[in-house]
Formats: structure tokens, sequence, C-alpha cells
């Protein structure tokens, strides 16, 4: 909670001010009960007009100053808690997007979401009923509890005597609601991460008629869910009958024996009245602490799991300051890899070389380990053992963000963002002309049908890139990609959805760009334009060198293009 609360630090005054106005309407309720006492004591019994008039005035006045008090109050909270709540959540999104992929991938996007949603609102909402009627309430009973015994010393005893076991009950039904609630959360994580799969994979789900099965599926997390709430409130819901059980008890006491001292005259009846007031205001008060507490015990559960993203490692890529010896361009040195929280090795004693403006083609099965070899190169993961050399320093001796702006990346699966197309092709560079879009989109053969559409290059992407075909998707992400004039271009089987002709048109726009390519790809025809083709298979590289040699010197190779030309043969 402590890690969370310091983003209040920069509206303190604002919530100084929102505190000091709730002090105001809280004097003025607290003053009542004695004003009444007055009048009742030296006016109505006693048949003063003048003095009714006087306190009734000065009471209606007081009234009016607490009115304006809470419409001022209501603003300033209302601005410190929206505030706070703008700062935690820009807070976080920056956290999550310094993360190392490492890091990242420990808490599930599911859960990220509804930190950044769900647990901000829960804590934020906290604050601005803080200001407004948390804070007021706890000093509702002690300012009562303390002019009660100003009143009465006696009575005021009798009133106070189930307090402290009150504070302790409300103590232990904090501290296991907080850890009710964290259970709720947890399964809000479940239920927004099988919403989110299940919508990304719509199109499998009515495909293969899963429908059922996947509303069955989420119908045992929602239960889950609503079994886990209906326990944490039903913790809360024991609070309020305790509270008044307790507080009624002290209340029939005081009535008791204060009735006792006004039949005997021992008594004013105004005192009687205003003892009576403080009475109702500290278990009309004590009742909302069940509802206090419920806020409460959600936001410690929310603020807890909001501190632990805040304070995760970035697990920031460390630097090594040393220039390699050797010549190539990018050298891959002997170089074992296994993901973060696994012990299994995707890749083994991989070795090779590249000179600048080559073009590297990789090839092998599903799961032979090319896309994390893809991934190791801009450094989304670091090597486990050996090394990698990028313009004469190893790769770990760069600074991340200077490395990243020499590369372009697109990755196996083309993502684009909700916008434009042009939105999503400048994202790559975001100082970049429409002189320099139009390049880009020509080189990967794009351009003529963006321009097919109506509105051409401020055509809408939907969701996902829904409203484009798979082709045109990959096609933006290259141009993406190329718009930043990179050194060094990766591409992770992002071809795949283009035809041949196409393909190879994009391939001679692409040697302008004198860039050095690596290439991940399933096609013979796009391997035997590289200059290095590289087998890899199980994690190890078993062969490399051109299409000749490896038709003569890897079998498995052989019998990829054997198959290849046996499929094109029957087409």
């Amino acid at each position: 909670m402590r890690r969370v609360l310091q983003y209040i630090a920069p509206y303190k005054w604002i919530a100084l001010i929102g505190f000091l106005l709730m002090l105001v309407e809280l004097t003025v309720e607290l003053v009542q009960p004695l004003i009444i006492a007055k009048i009742i004591d030296e006016g109505i019994l006693t048949g003063d007009v003048q003095t009714i008039w006087l306190w009734g005035g000065i009471l209606l006045g007081l009234g009016v100053l607490a009115f304006i008090a809470g419409i001022s109050n209501g603003f300033f909270a209302a601005h410190a808690a929206q505030s706070f709540g703008y700062d935690i959540r820009v807070a976080l999104f920056k956290k999550v997007q310094a993360l190392s992929m490492a890091n990242f991938l420990k808490i599930p996007t599911s859960s990220l979401i509804t930190r950044m949603t769900n647990d901000v609102i829960q804590v934020q909402n906290v604050f601005f009923m803080c200001l407004r009627f948390m804070l007021r309430a706890p000093l509702v009973v002690v300012g009562s509890l303390i002019l009660a015994f100003f009143v009465n010393i006696q009575l005021a005893l009798y009133l106070a005597m189930g307090i402290p076991f009150l504070i302790l009950f409300l103590w232990l039904m904090t501290k296991k609601g907080a850890n009710g609630f964290s259970l709720v959360q947890k399964s809000v994580d479940a239920v927004n991460k099988k919403i989110q799969e299940n919508l990304q994979a719509s199109r499998l789900v009515k495909a293969y008629m899963r429908g059922v099965y996947e509303a069955t599926h989420f119908n045992k997390l929602v239960h889950r869910l609503k079994n886990d709430t209906m326990t944490a409130l039903r913790l809360m819901e024991r609070i309020q009958p305790v509270l008044l059980i307790v507080m009624n008890m002290s209340l029939l006491v005081v009535l008791w024996f204060g009735a006792k001292k006004v039949a005997s005259s021992d008594l004013p009846v105004g005192d009687i009245v205003a003892i009576f007031n403080y009475a109702m205001r500290i278990t009309g008060n004590f009742g909302m602490f069940a509802f206090l507490i419920t806020f409460l015990s959600r936001a410690s559960a929310s603020a807890n799991r909001m501190a632990e993203v805040l304070d995760m490692d970035n697990g920031e890529m460390t630097m090594k300051q040393t220039i390699a010896e050797t010549t190539p361009y990018l050298a891959v040195n002997n170089i074992s890899f296994h993901y973060p929280m696994t012990t299994e090795a995707v890749l083994t004693g991989i070795t090779f070389s590249v000179e600048r403006g080559q073009t590297i083609a990789i090839m092998g099965a599903t799961g032979s380990g090319k896309t994390s070899l893809m991934q190791l190169l801009p450094r989304l993961y670091d090597v486990s053992s050996g090394s990698i050399v990028f313009d004469g320093r190893e790769i770990n001796s760069w600074p991340v963000e200077e490395l990243r702006q020499k590369i372009g990346y697109v990755p196996q699966r083309s993502l684009l963002f909700t916008g434009s197309i042009y939105d999503n092709i400048t994202w790559g560079k975001k100082d970049a002309t429409m002189a320099e879009v139009i390049a880009a989109c020509q080189a990967a053969q794009i351009h003529q049908s963006i321009e097919r559409f109506p509105d051409g290059y401020q055509t809408r992407v939907g969701q996902k890139g829904v409203n484009l075909s798979g082709g045109q998707k990959q096609r933006i992400a290259i141009a993406r990609a190329i718009i930043r004039q990179p050194d060094l271009l990766l591409f992770d089987d992002s071809m795949s959805a283009l035809d041949i002709v196409t393909e190879k048109k994009l391939w001679q726009a692409l040697q302008n760009y004198h860039a050095t390519m690596l290439v991940v790809t399933q096609k013979v025809s796009t391997a035997q334009t590289a200059a290095l083709i590289l087998l890899v298979d199980k994690g190890q590289l078993i062969a490399s060198g051109s299409h000749d040699e490896l038709i003569k010197t890897a079998p498995l190779y052989a019998q990829i293009v054997a198959s290849q030309q046996e499929v094109l043969a029957n087409v």
C-alpha cells in the first residue's frame, strides 16, 4: 500500500484543503448537539424566545457553512483522486513498457490489464472517499466521544465501554478482508484471461463449434469469482450486526442511567439530549465502518497487486564495454539459450557469421528454434551462453535503444494497432514524411492496394487488422520496418501469406536498401536467393551453405526441396 500511496504526494496540498473543508463539516456536526442542548436548557425550558432565535440562527448559519464546505470538499477530493488515478495508471503502463521480455511474461497479460484498470479504480475511489467520507467517520466517533466526556463523564464512560472491543474486532476483520478480496482479484484475472483468449480465437471457436465447451469453462471461472466474492462479502457483512449490537447496548445503558439522573435532577435535559445525539452519531458512523472496511480491504488488495508491478525489476540489459576483434558484421559464437523460468535449452551451440549487406535464410521445422534465434538479435532476450557480435561490438555492450534503432524487426505474427494505415506505418518512424511512407509502401508492394481503399492511407485499421487480408497485414508490417532505414532487417517468416510474384518483387525492391537481412522462411524459392542458408533442427545448426551445396550435403534440406517441388508439380 505504501508504494502506491507515494503517488499521492504531488497532490498533498489539494488533499489537505479537502481535508480541512471536511473538518469544517465535522466541526459543525459535533457542535450541533451542544447548541441544541443550550436551546433546550436556556430557551425552551425557560421560555426565553430570544435565546431560541439567537442560537437557532447560529445553528442555521453553521448548517449553511457546512453545506458550502461539503460542496467545496467534493471538488478538491475529486480533483486529487482523479489526478492520483491518472498518475498511477501512467506509471503502471510505463513500467510494463520498460520490463524486459523475461519479466514481462511473469504476470499474465489479462492480470496486467486488471491491475491498470480495475485495481486503479478501487484505490482511486478509496482515496476520494477518504477525503469525502472515510476520514470523517472515525473523527466523528472520536470527536463525539470527547465531547460526550465534556458533557458528562459518567455517561460517556458507559458509551465508551464497548469501543476497545470494536477497534480490535475491526482490525481483525480488515486483515481477513484484505486476504479475501485478494482472492477475488485473482479470480477477476482468470475471468479476464479467458475472455481475452476467447475473443482472440473467436473464428477458431466458431469454426470448430466449441462455443458450448468454452461457455462451460467460462461458467466455471465466473462461478469461482462469484463464490470468492460472496465469501469476502459475507465476512464483511458480519461487521454491521456486531457493531450495532455493541453500540446499541451501550446506548441503552446511557439512556437507563441518564433517565435516572434526569429524574433525580442530577442531569439537565439538554445534556441527556446532547449525550443521546453523540451516541447516535457514534452508532451511525460505526455502522458505516462495515462499508468502509469493505472498500479498504479491496483497495489494500488492489494496491498490493499494483505495487508488485511497480516494484518489479525492469530486467535491464547489462552493458559490457567490450569491442570485438572479429571482422564479420554479425557473428554468432557458440550460443545457447533457454527461456526464463525454464531449464530446457531451445538453442544449443549455434555458430555462424554474416557479412555486411548479405541476405541469410534460416530454415527448419516448426519448433526448431528459428524465432528464438531472431529474438536474441534485438536483445528481447539475452543468450544463456556464448556471444553475439554486431557491427564490431558484443551485442550486450550496445545500449538497448541504440541497438534497436539499427534493427527493423518483422515478427511472425503481423500485429497492427487501432488507427489508420498511415499511423501503423509511421509507428516505425514517428517523424517520417509522406514521401517516406509512400516509398516504404512501394518497396513493400502494398502502395497500390492502399490507394484502392476509399480513404487511402487514412483507412482505419480494425482491431488487429481484421478488415485486411493476411498478405496486406504482412506487407504493412514490412513497410513499418523498412521505413526506419535499418542496418539489419529481421524477417521472422513474415512473408508466408505473399504469392510468389509479389514476394519476388518485394525482394528486388529490398535490394535498394543495402541492409543486412536475416530471413526465416519455409519457402525454398526464397532461400535460393540468399547468400547463405542456415538449416536448424531441434535447436542446433545442422548445416549451412548455398542452395546447391545443401542439396548435395544436407539430406533434410534435400527432403524440403523435394517436398515443395512435388507440391508445385501437383498444383
